[in-house]
């Protein structure tokens, strides 16, 4: 049977596994239910499925028995995110979340499903294929930096691959369009919180008092001349003080204040920069009015860097991919950020935006618009899935034969960081 003909017939079944995932959506590195199922699912297409890596993380590996012509094994790395958001959900659709609080609100059902149903084909057609398919089934995206907990359990020291990509599904991205990009695709994430201690007071005599109302608003405008005039103009980064808590009375001025925030970068030079001296502006400020200040910083998720050569190979598949309508490769990169750079920063590889459409989908019983990622009365386009195995199915099918550069040989990954960096906050 060819490829047409089971992403044809089994189309139906997997709009109806997503939906069930859909409707149970799970926390993150509380993806017991989706991970059994997907291990059942994978074990029953006579793949090897390995379970609990990195918490809930399945791995599901596919051996091709075609001969390998050129005498050289070739592995790819296919992801797929597994866990849902805390949010209420808002649709009233069958499908809806039966969880309150909870909801698949970023399409990780949608992601689940493409990449189950691919596993589907390819092990349908696996005396066609000459290598390793590895397929990875992640948790705990959202914030949880599950890849990097899978990375640290070994991911790619067991299951060795040549390239590793991912699919995201994009909100506001027509259907059948899909949009690439080398480099920076998406930047770091990174938290801080400062804690300035003063000295309280009543407010109609500041005098007696060490203001840390006054110092934070002074510490947050001069935080803003890192990205004014110490950042390079051209080298994109983002300071967002979005949290100042002080006070309790109209008419006390506070011993204390908190701020938190966030900082995004492409590049870890300008986040080794701002990190730095975000500390050290507030110390001086602070200092000088006879304050002290307690600065803390953790570096969460680092920037999404395509490797030029394998997002190159990626678009040139989708542009062969039957049901592909539109290939972008102009899109503007976003500071909101993924943890899948963890295993970009040590295997080559590429992640891409699939288009879930404008919300054309979207039938009776979804909850007011706009169908945005992290929205209440977001569902993933299920019109897309069989598009979306055909994307994954052809993109093995391409990169095993030849793939576009030398494999990694069995139990020797070509790792572009080291493994040991991963266990080290200041790496990221």
């Amino acid at each position: 049977m060819n490829t047409p003909d089971i992403i044809e017939q089994k189309s139906a079944d997997w709009v109806d596994f997503r939906r069930d995932i859909h409707a149970h959506p799970e926390l993150r590195f509380e993806e017991f239910r989706t991970s059994r199922l997907v291990a059942e699912r994978l074990t029953a297409l006579g793949l090897s499925v390995h379970a609990g890596i990195g918490g809930t993380g399945v791995v599901g590996v596919l051996d091709g028995t075609a001969k390998v012509t050129d005498g050289l094994h070739r592995s790819i790395g296919l992801r797929a995110d597994m866990d849902a958001l805390p949010i209420q959900e808002r649709n009233t659709f069958g499908h809806a979340s039966t969880f309150p609080g909870r909801m698949h609100a970023c399409g990780h059902d949608g992601h689940v499903a493409m990449l189950l149903g691919a596993a589907e084909v390819l092990a349908a057609q696996r005396d066609r294929l000459n290598g390793r398919v590895v397929f990875i089934f992640q948790p705990a995206e959202e914030g949880g930096a599950g890849a990097r907990r899978m990375m640290e359990d070994g991911l790619f020291t067991r299951f060795p691959v040549d390239a590793v990509f991912a699919m995201h599904n994009w909100p506001g991205l027509a259907e059948g369009s899909f949009a690439v990009r080398q480099g920076p695709m998406m930047g770091s994430s990174n938290e801080f919180e400062l804690t300035i201690r003063g000295k309280g007071a009543h407010a109609a005599m500041p005098d007696l008092g060490i203001d840390p109302v006054v110092l934070a608003c002074q510490v947050v405008m001069a935080w803003q001349t890192l990205i004014s005039r110490v950042r390079a103009p051209l080298d994109p980064a983002v300071i967002s003080v979005t949290q100042i808590r002080a006070g309790e009375a109209i008419n006390v001025i506070p011993a204390t204040a908190v701020l938190g925030g966030t900082v995004r970068t492409f590049r870890l030079e300008t986040l080794d920069m701002i990190e730095a001296k975000l500390g050290e502006i507030a110390q001086h400020v602070c200092a000088a009015f006879g304050a002290e200040s307690v600065f803390s910083f953790k570096r969460q998720y680092p920037p999404r860097i395509n490797d030029a050569q394998a997002t190159r190979f990626f678009q040139q598949v989708l542009q062969r991919t039957e049901g592909v309508k539109q290939v972008h490769d102009n899109l503007d990169p976003t500071m909101g950020a993924e943890d899948f750079a963890f295993m970009l920063q040590a295997v080559p590889g590429s992640y891409v935006w699939i288009g879930n459409g404008g919300g054309e989908h979207r039938s009776a019983g979804h909850g007011l618009g706009p169908c945005t990622l992290h929205n209440p009365s977001y569902d993933f386009n299920d019109g897309i899935l069989p598009l979306g195995v055909r994307v994954w199915t052809g993109l093995v099918q391409q990169f095993l034969p030849e793939g576009f550069g030398p494999p990694a040989t069995a139990g020797c990954l070509r790792l572009k960081t080291p493994t040991a960096g991963l266990n080290r906050q200041s790496g990221f």
